[in-house]
């Protein structure tokens, strides 16, 4: 894991074209912007597992999970 410390209005390049900008820190809260092609999913690691869970669901229900386990 790479750690960087960065103050408010600094910026971090990932790649040739995704920019997360720290907009804002209070506290214990940073507010990020992110700026990547449309492409590119950009999901809070929560709401991402919620898909998964969900996408797991969805497929355990499925009549050919059991064909293809």
């Amino acid at each position: 894991m790479l750690v960087l410390s960065r103050k408010a209005g600094e910026r971090l390049m990932i790649g040739p074209n995704i920019v997360v900008t720290v907009l804002e820190v209070r506290g214990n809260v940073v507010k990020l912007g992110c700026v990547a092609p449309v492409e590119v999913p950009i999901y809070r690691e929560e709401v991402k597992r919620r898909l998964n869970d969900q996408q797991e669901v969805r497929a355990s229900e499925s009549p050919f999970f059991a064909e293809c386990a």
